[in-house]
């Protein structure tokens, strides 16, 4: 059975936006993006609800110029590779391979793919996290904590959900920036 990963970069204060929506304070430096990258490699499929697929799908199309770092290319690839499902009421047609929309979180269907999946699952985004979160879907949460504090905005976590975490790793990197990996305990 996979594991499904809530996986994001948040602010000290706990938000992976501002309040204007902006999340330029969390652009990973290429040690961080690396790390990031090497995280990704066992994802087999992503679950996005509609606006951060909507971010993402930058990606599919995404070259990196000659002066940036390769760990650009790198993600790039690592994302066009997997499966991505995205969940929205309002997308009629992806714009990307290997996407397909589903109407709504199915906690049950997320469940099967879980069983039938060889490799990770990852859900991104908080509105589609807490429904994981609340339906005992993810396995573990892991968080870049960016050393910036936006003072209030779109949250890491939700309200209302209460979990058992037991540290799994740890890394602080000389941005200051600091990877906090969690499995989330029955």
């Amino acid at each position: 059975m996979a594991r499904l990963i809530y996986a994001t970069q948040t602010s000290l204060d706990g938000y992976i936006a501002d309040e204007d929506g902006n999340f330029d304070w969390a652009t990973p430096d290429s040690d961080v993006h690396a790390f990031i990258n090497d995280l990704e490699r066992p994802i087999g499929t992503y679950l996005y609800g509609r606006r951060l697929y909507e971010t993402m799908v930058s990606w599919e199309t995404f070259a990196a110029s000659p002066d940036e770092p390769p760990a650009l290319d790198d993600y790039a690839e690592l994302w066009r590779a997997a499966d991505k499902v995205v969940y929205s009421t309002t997308l009629e047609a992806a714009s990307s391979a290997r996407t397909r929309i589903e109407p709504t979180f199915d906690p049950g269907a997320v469940r099967a793919m879980k069983d039938a999946a060889d490799r990770d699952l990852s859900v991104g985004g908080p509105g589609l996290a807490a429904h994981a979160l609340k339906a005992g879907l993810v396995d573990e949460v892991r968080t870049f904590v960016y050393p910036v504090i936006v003072g209030g905005g779109n949250r890491f976590l939700p309200d209302r959900v209460r979990a058992r975490l037991q540290l799994l790793a740890e890394r602080t990197f000389a941005s200051g920036v600091v990877y906090l990996r969690y499995r989330v305990s029955p």
